[in-house]
C-alpha cells in the first residue's frame, strides 16, 4: 500500500494551496483520496504504483510541495476518512514528507530507497524543464504522435523533436517506468 502526505513548502509566506490539491485529485483512482491533515497538509492512500509515480512528479516538479511516499502495510479496513489512517505505511508517509524538505526534487520515499532515488531524479529532471518543454511533453503524454503534437503547439516536427530531447522526454518515460516497477516491488 501507499501512502502520499504532501506538505506546502513556504506556506507561511504563500496562499493556501490545499483547497486547489484536493480539486486536482478529486477524481483520481485513489482508495482514499486527500485531506487536508493539519495546517498546509494533505495526505490520500492508494495500491497504484503508477498513480504515485504521476501525483508525486506533478505535485513536485510545481515547487509549492515537498512529497512524501510511505510503502507498507495499513490497518485493514481502511477507514472512510483518509485522516484516521493507521499503519506502517502512515507513519512511513511522515518521514518521507519531512525528509522531502531538505532532498533534491522535493520527493522522499520511506520503504523504497532506490523508488526515491529514481523519483528524486525524474523531479529534478521535470523541475528544470522549460514552459515549452511542459507543453510539448503534456501533448505526448496526452497520447498525441509526435507530428500531432508538433500541430496541436504549431511548431514543426524538427522543433518537437528537439523540445521533446531538450526536456529529456524518453529519460523521464523509461525513469517513470522504473520508479513504478521498485515501488511495486517494494510493495509486495
Amino acid at each position: 500500500m501507499f501512502v502520499l502526505t504532501i506538505d506546502q513548502r513556504r506556506s507561511r509566506r504563500d496562499v493556501d494551496r490545499v483547497p486547489d490539491l484536493l480539486e486536482q485529485y478529486s477524481g483520481r483512482a485513489l482508495l482514499r483520496p486527500f485531506e487536508r491533515t493539519a495546517g498546509d497538509e494533505a495526505q490520500a492512500v492508494t495500491d497504484d504504483a503508477e498513480l504515485v509515480v504521476d501525483i508525486a512528479l506533478a505535485t513536485a516538479a510545481t515547487g509549492h510541495w515537498s512529497v512524501g511516499i510511505g510503502v507498507g502495510p495499513v490497518e485493514q479496513p481502511l477507514p472512510a476518512s483518509t485522516r484516521a489512517g493507521r499503519g506502517p505505511a502512515f507513519e512511513a508517509a511522515r518521514r518521507a514528507v519531512e525528509r522531502a524538505k531538505n532532498l533534491p526534487g522535493s520527493i522522499a520515499v520511506d520503504g523504497a530507497p532506490n523508488a526515491e532515488a529514481a523519483l528524486m531524479l525524474l523531479s529534478v529532471t521535470v523541475s528544470r524543464r522549460s514552459a515549452a518543454g511542459h507543453a510539448a511533453v503534456a501533448a505526448m503524454r496526452a497520447g498525441m504522435t509526435q507530428s500531432d503534437a508538433a500541430d496541436h503547439l504549431g511548431i514543426s516536427k524538427q522543433a518537437m523533436s528537439q523540445r521533446l530531447s531538450v526536456a529529456g522526454w524518453q529519460a523521464e518515460e523509461a525513469g517513470r517506468r522504473l520508479a513504478t516497477q521498485l515501488l511495486e516491488a517494494a510493495d509486495r
